[in-house]
């Protein structure tokens, strides 16, 4: 076959083999449904195989199915091109980017660096055509803190103004030392999260039983495939026992201690942004009515996503994913990659998020591996990529701006209306 958006859509296409048998993406994925049936018919011959009486058809054939992805190509190929660009621009060894539509789980776009041109088998080769937003896995480090805070409003015993001492900066668990960047004081469950506080999340997490602590992560889906179907699609991985060391709870709280894919995160960042409705994620279009399960309460989400909007605030982390018009709520995230015996000096830099707060219609998650230069933090790295391609989404889909329209929300006003 002949695919004309070549590499910009390879990972989700992928390619067949002389004999049309679909090798990646969707061509094996669907394979079963792609392909076309031949028929079959019976013939009478004479003993030297010449045909002597006409044939009766035994089956007829049949063609292969037309699939109708979710993959809006305007979404797709200018996601691409930022994140090619970005792995140029700071000469990493690899990036994925994906973009959900809350409302309907549907992949809008899906992409990777390095990718490979289907139409040449020479770029055919084992690191470029796997699709890492579906087959790798990281550690995804502070994007994960919104959950270690919707596990502490689901608990009862926290609420967005409860205050937590996070002096002096450090706090030993379990014979090891978990730090903030400086000495943010006493800071607030929202301005935890605002602040990206380890020593703040560890001190949540180990006030909380096992399952009240774990309960959003799996509920998200971390742990779980998306039974997207794909070859190769992780499961990621999220311990599942009865207990939990103090250390374990401490560094899971900020994001260490498990493995998801950049698909797996996003998942769980539209699980937020649809206010607790986990839908399934679709690679293909979705007719008929939208299967959900509403697995977080909604007033707690709206709760978390106040908090995160704060991330992205002039004086957050996450400022370089603000874009003009459109209120974002997300969360920066930079984690030390492992190697054997520990962690190495690579890094891995994420951001996730959703917009507009007013009504979250997009989740995106972008990730950079290994990123080279002065910085590698999520907030300096991902989120300006982030923006690039939320701004992009929302216009191409019509979706009206809200920074204008509607006044800032926050926790405190969420509390006052409730």
């Amino acid at each position: 076959r002949y695919y004309p958006t070549a590499e910009v859509s390879a990972h989700i296409v992928g390619f067949t083999d002389i004999d049309d048998r679909g090798l990646e993406g969707i061509e094996k994925a669907f394979d079963h449904r792609l392909k076309r049936e031949n028929g079959r018919r019976k013939i009478l011959k004479d003993r030297r195989g010449n045909p002597i009486e006409e044939a009766n058809i035994l089956s007829s054939a049949q063609s292969g199915e037309d699939l109708s992805l979710s993959i809006d190509i305007r979404i797709q190929t200018n996601a691409y091109q930022q994140l090619k660009a970005a792995v140029l621009q700071y000469q990493a060894k690899a990036g994925t980017a994906v973009v959900l539509d809350i409302d309907t789980g549907e992949v809008l776009a899906m992409v990777n660096q390095p990718s490979y041109n289907p139409n040449n088998r020479k770029t055919r080769v084992p690191n470029a055509t796997r699709n890492r937003a579906i087959t790798d896995v990281f550690e995804p480090g502070s994007t994960v803190k919104p959950l270690t805070a919707i596990s502490a409003l689901t608990s009862g015993k926290y609420r967005s103004k409860t205050a937590i001492d996070t002096s002096p900066g450090l706090i030993r668990v379990g014979g090891r030392w978990v730090r903030d960047s400086r000495d943010y004081g006493v800071l607030s469950v929202s301005d935890v999260i605002k602040k990206s506080s380890n020593v703040g999340v560890t001190r949540i997490a180990l006030s909380l039983d096992d399952d009240e602590f774990l309960d959003s992560f799996y509920k998200v889906g971390f742990g779980m495939d998306n039974a997207t179907g794909f070859p190769g699609e992780t499961s990621g991985h999220l311990n599942v026992r009865k207990n939990w060391s103090a250390i374990e709870k401490a560094t899971l709280s900020f994001g260490y201690g498990l493995d998801v894919s950049t698909l797996q995160l996003a998942k769980a960042y539209a699980v937020l942004g649809g206010l607790g409705m986990s839908r399934p994620v679709s690679l293909l279009k979705v007719e008929g009515p939208i299967v959900g399960e509403q697995v977080i309460d909604p007033y707690i989400s709206r709760q978390v996503i106040a908090m995160m909007e704060q991330v992205v605030a002039t004086d957050g982390t996450g400022k370089k994913a603000k874009i003009e018009g459109y209120r974002v709520s997300g969360k920066t995230g930079t984690a030390r990659k492992a190697v054997a015996g520990g962690y190495g000096d690579e890094y891995i830099a994420v951001f996730a998020g959703v917009a507009p707060v007013r009504n979250p219609r997009l989740a995106i998650v972008v990730m950079i591996d290994d990123p080279q230069g002065e910085s590698y933090y999520g907030g300096d790295v991902s989120a300006p990529i982030f923006a690039n391609i939320m701004e992009q989404s929302l216009r191409t889909l019509n979706i009206a701006p809200d920074a204008s329209n509607s006044p800032q929300l926050t926790v405190a006003s969420l509390e006052a209306a409730r």
